[in-house]
């Protein structure tokens, strides 16, 4: 008997995207951006400041393999090859294993110039939720940090942990959002700080009768104030957004905006969770430019 593969309910639904009825050949500026974080790895191109092509994948247990899978996913279908970019730019958690990128730039000011592309130079404060730590960032009308805090001590308040959540309960992450409001009353957050000790409450909360929506109501929250925690430490200046996979997960952002009194920026066409890819590509492009004007 051949025995059935277990589902993975951690795993956020991959996907890529290219600009309709563009044609890159006519690009004075073609650069790409690869942010290989520690549970998703972005490839982001883009022509002439534009946004062109971007593939969103797993990272793998290769950080190289990894950026080379999401570039060639990216690049599929485009008729353009790695030899048509002109710059690349490596960020993130793996951003010195990226074997096409020509610099590593760090995640935070990767972030924060992405945001500013992706929501406009109003936005003053960005939160970043990565997959093993959380960022709290502050920069100016041009996209350039500021200030920033950042939490990496424990997966709580993090992506991954989120993920250790939703196998645990056996439900699809990208559903996670929406279930936690599925309850009568908003329940008392997790005691637990670590996900180990707020893996073993959660299940004994199950014990005691608790339905899976208001335990992962209770996780949600206590996500939502371990982040809160962190931009409070910063000082939140608007407008305000929000970068990273959690963007997707409404039961984090919405505690986090009922906490802080006021709605984070929205986004519409670009997903937030390719912005450290934006802001790579975006460098490498003033990097280009610098170099044509010498």
């Amino acid at each position: 008997m051949v025995e059935e593969k277990r589902k993975e309910f951690w795993r956020w639904p991959e996907g890529r995207w290219t600009a309709p009825n563009v044609d890159w050949k006519g690009g004075k500026v073609v650069t790409a951006g690869v942010d290989v974080g520690s549970v998703s790895t972005q490839a982001v191109i883009m022509v002439d400041g534009k946004l062109y092509a971007y593939s969103n994948m797993r990272t793998g247990s290769s950080s190289p393999d990894s950026a080379n899978k999401a570039m060639n996913w990216a690049l599929e279908g485009t008729g353009m090859t790695l030899k048509d970019v002109h710059y690349c730019v490596g960020t993130g958690y793996g951003r010195v294993n990226v074997p096409m990128a020509q610099r590593t730039i760090t995640e935070i000011a990767c972030h924060a110039l992405g945001a500013h592309f992706i929501y406009g130079p109003a936005v003053r404060t960005i939160l970043d939720v990565g997959g093993q730590d959380a960022k709290a960032i502050r920069c100016d009308e041009k996209g350039r940090v500021v200030n920033f805090l950042m939490n990496d001590k424990c997966a709580a308040g993090t992506g991954r942990g989120m993920e250790v959540f939703a196998d645990l309960l056996s439900v699809p992450i990208q559903d996670i959002g929406e279930r936690s409001f599925q309850i009568e009353a908003e329940p008392e957050p997790v005691n637990s700080t670590c996900v180990v000790f707020a893996k073993s409450e959660a299940l004994g909360l199950l014990r005691q009768g608790w339905s899976t929506e208001k335990v992962i109501a209770a996780y949600c929250r206590a996500m939502a104030e371990r982040i809160v925690e962190l931009l409070m430490r910063l000082g939140i200046e608007k407008e305000f957004a929000i970068t990273g996979g959690q963007v997707k997960n409404i039961g984090v952002v919405k505690r986090i905006e009922r906490i802080l009194g006021f709605e984070a920026l929205k986004w519409a066409e670009i997903d937030p969770q390719i912005a450290g890819g934006i802001g790579g590509a975006l460098f490498a492009k003033a990097i280009v430019e610098k170099s044509r004007k010498g």
